[in-house]
């Protein structure tokens, strides 16, 4: 009869260990995603894998810099498993700083190609943006446009519009132009197209928009996700503007035209890796991938994954290759050469 109690005791006790563990498990199963992005979108679909997955995803919002900085300070007690930014740069830095660790995982491997993510698994592309150019579909025969290089020519005098060089889609831009040309012939480009400016640069990529419709210049240098953004707004005047330019995709016949990306890596001191990987699977599944492109108007990185019927009314176009981990290794010098050729000043500068 003993044995027969002290059995039943035994069970209880394994039983009652069992059940505590598994909801240790369950309690434990949890990311922290330190994101720059802002889309309800992305709140969704995080609600979306919290539902499939069990694994419960907080979320931190604020501006890269900040999370970059946050995440330094914290050091080993960060509680970040993640890290989301836009631009290819600014992942670079991340991992130059030591905030990222390697993430291997063979559906990753499948899903993003090379170019597109960290050599060393510490960054991944989760969605594109190319940097084209608009023109005034009134003034600008699009027969005329080539390259971004060709912009430089004098009959663009006064025409061009674009962002201030502390725009890191900016600095991205002429960090692949030193890739791809050489620093001489980047200077050439960043000072000529200085002197083709209609305005000194100011404002988003919306803006550049909004001074063609305005009838500020004729050529805008933006991202194709600022101009779905533009046609799709509720604004009237937005959306105006949006479908007063037409869409370029330039160096169609060599290089192909720049992309940046937003991105996603393991935090170096992530306290649930495991599940952060899940979590960066789940984003680069196609059915993932086709939300973010419908819904924010991006590239997918995913090559199954179809774009949103209003990029693709833009047509298929050659993309640059470009490793984008160059586009941080090269930001200091297009940063020097922005300073060095007065692109802020506008034209005519002193």
């Amino acid at each position: 009869m003993l044995n027969k109690y002290l059995l039943i005791f035994f069970s209880f006790i394994l039983i009652t260990s069992c059940t505590n563990t598994k909801k240790k498990e369950t309690e434990n199963k949890e990311i922290t995603l330190y994101t720059h992005r802002h889309y309800d979108s992305d709140k969704l679909i995080f609600e979306k894998f919290e539902k499939e997955s069990g694994i419960k995803v907080n979320v931190v919002k604020a501006n890269a810099d900040e999370l970059i900085q946050k995440m330094e300070i914290e050091g080993e007690k960060s509680r970040a498993d993640l890290l989301i930014t836009v631009d290819a740069g600014r992942l670079v830095r991340a991992k130059q700083k030591g905030l990222l660790q390697n993430a291997t995982s063979e559906i990753l491997e499948k899903n993003i190609p090379n170019h597109l993510k960290d050599e060393d698994n510490n960054w991944f592309g989760l969605t594109k943006r190319a940097r084209v150019i608009v023109y005034d579909k009134n003034k600008v025969n699009p027969e005329d446009l080539s390259t971004y290089e060709a912009l430089t020519d004098n009959k663009w005098k006064k025409k061009i519009l674009i962002r201030t060089s502390t725009n890191i889609y900016n600095q991205s831009l002429l960090a692949s132009i030193i890739a791809n040309d050489g620093s001489e012939e980047a200077k050439s480009w960043a000072s000529g197209l200085v002197e083709n400016f209609a305005r000194k640069p100011k404002g988003n990529d919306r803006d550049q928009v909004k001074a063609i419709l305005a009838g500020e210049g004729e050529i805008g240098i933006i991202n194709t996700y600022y101009l779905g953004k533009l046609i799709n707004s509720k604004d009237s005047l937005e959306v105006k503007a949006g479908n007063a330019v037409g869409v370029f995709f330039p160096n169609q016949n060599n290089r192909g035209t720049h992309i940046n990306v937003s991105g996603i890596g393991v935090a170096k001191y992530a306290p649930n890796k495991e599940a952060a990987i899940k979590f960066i699977e789940y984003l680069s599944s196609k059915e993932v991938q086709e939300i973010f492109a419908n819904a924010n108007y991006e590239y997918p990185v995913n090559p199954n994954a179809s774009s949103s019927e209003l990029l693709n009314s833009w047509g298929t176009f050659k993309e640059d290759k470009l490793p984008l981990s160059k586009l941080g290794e090269l930001n200091k010098e297009a940063v020097i050469v922005f300073d060095e050729v007065a692109w802020d000043k506008g034209p005519n500068a002193e």
